[in-house]
């Protein structure tokens, strides 16, 4: 049995950037988090996707992205939810042998919606509709669009504390680092105001939201 403490470093740090994001980037994340938010109190009230499953798809997408911070702190979660040592090393090393069939494509999702950037193909995600169901594919998005933010943070905040750390990543400068953080505060509250306001209009005129 492989325990927490012996989960290969490499999986849970980094000295050089696997995926850099942007400012726009940063802004897009935030301003889907109402929505985002909503999907997972849905979820918290009726349970129509496991909360195993969700914490497996976020750390495929952590993976993927690459942020340092999200997949020791997303270990730690995943570890209280029992899920076992070998299937998170197996996620976060991209390895998927340990992946269960029936979540394969919801998996498969996650890796795809960050190897795009946060922008699926639209076939892509129907097959996870007709797979798992409708409010059950707009969960799932819900939970990987917060791992999608949360790395967009997550991955400069790596490096700078890699940085403090004499292991600065290669590529990387202390500006961008900063500048990242500084401007998440900054934009947070005009990003989440505009993510509000598009939630509503959504509902207003019909859109499908949960």
């Amino acid at each position: 049995m492989m325990h927490e403490d012996t989960i290969p470093s490499e999986v849970l740090k980094r000295e050089a950037y696997k995926r850099k994001f942007t400012v726009r980037d940063l802004y897009l994340g935030i301003l889907l988090v109402p929505e985002a938010v909503s999907g997972l109190k849905y979820n918290r009230k009726n349970k129509v996707v496991s909360f195993e499953l969700l914490e497996r798809m976020q750390l495929a997408v952590t993976e993927v992205n690459g942020c340092a911070a999200c997949s020791y702190a997303h270990t730690q979660m995943a570890l209280k939810q029992g899920i076992s040592s070998e299937e998170i090393y197996s996620l976060l090393s991209g390895d998927g042998s340990l992946i269960r069939p029936e979540e394969g494509k919801a998996i498969m999702f996650a890796q795809h919606f960050a190897d795009t950037g946060g922008s699926p193909d639209m076939e892509t995600y129907r097959m996870i509709e007709e797979t798992y169901g409708i409010n059950e594919a707009r969960v799932m998005l819900s939970a990987i669009r917060m791992m999608q933010v949360g790395n967009i943070y997550g991955i400069p905040f790596s490096a700078f504390i890699s940085r403090l750390k004499g292991h600065p990543y290669h590529g990387s400068s202390l500006f961008y680092e900063l500048g990242m953080q500084v401007l998440s505060v900054v934009l947070l509250p005009i990003a989440l105001l505009h993510g509000v306001g598009r939630l509503l209009i959504m509902r207003r005129i019909g859109l499908p939201t949960l």
